[in-house]
């Protein structure tokens, strides 16, 4: 059946890194910097975005990383998020190429826009083999796919600005239980696909990437054996508050993946103690060097199904 979904691509870019300054302290600050985006654009337009996506991809038996998908009520979105700074101008070829001050040697990157639109045809296949079927919006009726640092500032929630008059006009209506019907199923099929594994830092700072392990005296990591993905989803770290245990150890709370079809009950809860200098190892998205997190510093873990 072929549902009357519009499968919209919007192009972010963020120049001004000071922006940012509070969350480019750390390793991984462009991640916390998707979750800030985020967060605006569920604020701005009431809708449910998932980030750090990891689609499978069948023409290059890989997986393609897509920064986030913003599903409203109207259309999908493919949302690309890059925090450049200095002066930036599309070279012949449809490179960007980035020029600052204080650096002699420009950096180049490739076509962000087409690679959005890459991004978009391979999240279309992925939802289509998972029965979803979409109407393509020709891409010569898109506004500009750029939005620039100042446009995304005035963005205001029900404004006639560019993105809420693209949503409107671009919306094709049709009945309202049919359309929340395609919702659900958006939002199911989204919530349980492939995504970076989370960590979350304290101060709502964010790393994404792959979990390989953890590391630390022999009986935390005995006590930690069972948080696998192929077992856990989520993992919250909290002090504890069991009187006489020493302050140097954590709670570690973990919930048990439930396999079972959509509409289940909540998830099953476990709980272990380890020492504060237990530690998270991360293989970091686009980074080679290995990352040692202490659970001490961390809030909390997203494993990747």
């Amino acid at each position: 059946m072929w549902l009357e979904v519009i499968f919209g691509l919007i192009f972010y870019r963020l120049f001004r890194r000071f922006y940012y300054d509070d969350v480019l302290d750390i390793e991984g600050s462009d991640s916390s910097v998707l979750f800030s985006v985020a967060d605006r654009l569920k604020k701005l337009y009431g809708a449910n975005v998932y980030v750090g996506l990891r689609i499978p991809d069948a023409d290059t038996a890989s997986r393609q990383s897509i920064d986030m998908v913003l599903l409203t009520k109207q259309e999908l979105w493919v949302i690309s998020v890059k925090n450049f700074s200095g002066i930036l101008t599309i070279d012949g070829d449809g490179s960007w190429v980035c020029e600052k001050p204080d650096k002699h040697k420009a950096e180049r990157h490739p076509d962000p826009v087409e690679e959005a639109r890459k991004q978009a045809a391979i999240l279309e296949s992925y939802l289509e083999q998972r029965g979803l079927y979409f109407q393509i919006l020709n891409y010569g009726d898109f506004p500009s796919e750029v939005i620039n640092h100042d446009q995304w500032m005035q963005l205001k929630p029900e404004s006639k600005s560019m993105l809420s008059g693209w949503v409107k006009s671009a919306f094709r209506s049709g009945k309202k239980d049919m359309q929340e019907s395609i919702n659900h199923n958006l939002d199911f099929v989204l919530s349980s696909a492939p995504i970076w594994d989370r960590v979350e830092l304290k101060g709502n700072k964010y790393v994404l990437g792959e979990f390989l392990e953890f590391k630390g005296k022999q009986e935390d990591v005995e006590a930690l054996r069972h948080i696998r993905r192929s077992k856990v989803g989520h993992i919250t770290i909290q002090k504890t508050s069991m009187f006489g245990l020493a302050p140097s150890r954590l709670q570690v709370l973990y919930s048990l993946r439930d396999y079972r079809t959509e509409g289940a009950s909540e998830p099953e809860w476990k709980e272990v103690t380890v020492r504060s200098s237990t530690e998270i190892i991360l293989q970091p998205e686009n980074v080679s060097k290995v990352r040692k997190f202490k659970l001490s510093s961390v809030s909390s873990m997203l494993l990747s199904p």
